[in-house]
C-alpha cells in the first residue's frame, strides 16, 4: 500500500504492483468464492475472479434471465451454478450482489449460511449503512468487506478484456478473522480492479448515491435535456442540437478530459470556446450547487435509500422502470441519439 497525495490531499491506495494477482491468488487458494446474483455487477466480477483463476461458482435463482445468461456465460449448473441457498452454503466468501431490494428480501437465506470465518462481501454499502431500514445485520463472527468498482459490471468486464481496469474503493466493516482486510484487497485485484482507494461504507453510499443522482446520470440527463430543448425551440435541427449538446462530449471531448484533464481539454479547443467555457463554468456551479446541497442532504438523512427501498419492492417495480425508460428512449433527444450512432463510421 502507497499513500498518494490528490490535490493535497493524502490518501492510502493498492496498486496491481503492490498487492500482485499472485499475492490475491495465494491469499484466496483454499477458499470457495459465491457470488450471488447475476445481474449488474455479478457477471463482470464473476467472469473476472474465474478469468483471473480463482474458485468461483454462482447462485442464482432458477428459471431467472440471470439464471440463463450465466450458463450462457459458461457457468455449469450443478458444478458451478447453483441455487442461491446452496452457492451460500458451499462459499467461505459470499459476495452479496444483488439489487439493493433483493438483497433485503434474500437475506435471511444468506444469514442461515454465514458459518464463523466465513466473509461477506458487499460492492456497496447500502445495506451496512442503512441497517435501520434493511434489517441486514451480519453476525459477528464473519469478516465484512467491501470492494466497490467505480463503473458498471458491463465496463468492468470490458476494461479486464482490453487488459485495463475500473478504479474501486475498499473498506472493512468487521474484522473477525484477522484476515479481513487481505482478502478484501485480494478480491479488490481479483475482479480486475485499476488501482483500490481506501474509504469506509458509509462514505461510499454516501458518494455513491449523490454521484448516481448527480453528474453520473440524473443531473447529466437534466442538463442534455434542457440544452437540447432550448436549440430545439429556437430552430435547430434534431441532429445539430444532439450533435452539439451529447455528441460533441462523449466522443471527442470525454476522452480529453479523461487522458490529461479539463485544463487540457479546454487548451486543446477553440480560443472562442475557451473564453465562453471559463465565463460561464462558475455560473452553472453556482445554480447547480444548491441542488447538489439538497441532494446529498437528502442521502445522508436516509430520504434517498427509503425511496429507493419503497420503489423497488414493490410487485410492479419492473413494468414501472421500464416505462419510465421507455419514455425517455422515445424521446425525440435519443430517438436523434439513435440514429446519429448509427452513422458513426465504425458502424458502417
Amino acid at each position: 500500500m502507497a499513500t498518494m497525495n490528490f490535490g493535497g490531499v493524502e490518501e492510502t491506495v493498492v496498486t496491481r504492483s503492490e498487492f500482485t494477482l499472485e499475492m490475491a491468488r495465494e491469499t484466496l487458494k483454499n477458499e470457495v468464492i459465491a457470488v450471488i446474483g447475476y445481474g449488474v455487477q455479478g457477471p463482470g466480477q464473476s467472469l473476472n475472479l474465474r478469468d483471473n483463476g480463482f474458485n468461483v461458482i454462482v447462485g442464482q435463482r432458477k428459471g431467472t434471465k440471470s439464471w440463463d445468461k450465466a450458463v450462457e456465460d459458461g457457468w455449469v449448473p450443478g458444478e458451478t451454478l447453483f441455487e442461491i441457498a446452496e452457492a451460500c452454503e458451499k462459499g467461505t466468501v459470499i459476495e452479496y450482489l444483488l439489487s439493493d431490494a433483493a438483497q433485503i428480501s434474500v437475506w435471511p437465506v444468506v444469514k442461515q449460511h454465514l458459518a464463523p470465518g466465513k466473509a461477506l462481501y458487499f460492492s456497496h454499502g447500502f445495506a451496512i449503512t442503512y441497517s435501520d431500514r434493511t434489517g441486514i445485520v451480519p453476525p459477528a463472527d464473519v469478516d465484512v468487506i467491501m470492494v466497490a468498482p467505480k463503473g458498471s459490471g458491463t465496463s468492468l468486464r470490458r476494461l479486464f478484456v482490453a487488459g485495463k481496469g475500473v478504479n474501486s474503493s475498499f473498506a472493512v466493516y468487521q474484522d473477525a478473522t484477522g484476515r479481513a482486510r487481505e482478502r478484501c484487497l485480494a478480491l479488490g485485484i481479483g475482479v480486475g480492479s485499476g488501482y483500490l482507494f481506501e474509504t469506509d461504507f458509509k462514505r461510499e453510499v454516501y458518494s455513491d448515491l449523490t454521484g448516481e443522482r448527480g453528474t453520473l446520470m440524473g443531473a447529466i440527463q437534466g442538463i442534455f435535456a434542457a440544452q437540447y430543448q432550448v436549440l430545439r425551440e429556437n430552430g435547430h435541427t434534431p441532429s445539430e442540437a444532439f450533435n452539439e449538446t451529447v455528441e460533441e462530449l462523449s466522443q471527442s471531448l470525454m476522452p480529453l478530459i479523461s487522458e490529461n484533464g479539463m485544463d487540457w481539454m479546454y487548451a486543446n479547443c477553440s480560443t472562442t470556446a475557451q473564453r465562453g467555457a471559463l465565463d460561464w463554468w462558475k455560473k452553472f456551479r453556482d445554480a447547480t450547487l444548491p441542488v447538489f446541497n439538497d441532494l446529498y442532504d437528502s442521502v445522508k438523512t436516509g430520504n434517498e435509500a427509503q425511496i429507493s427501498i419503497d420503489s423497488n419492492s414493490r410487485p410492479d417495480y419492473r413494468e414501472k422502470l421500464n416505462a419510465e425508460l421507455k419514455e425517455m428512449r422515445e424521446s425525440e433527444l435519443w430517438q436523434t441519439g439513435e440514429t446519429v450512432r448509427k452513422l458513426r463510421p465504425e458502424a458502417n
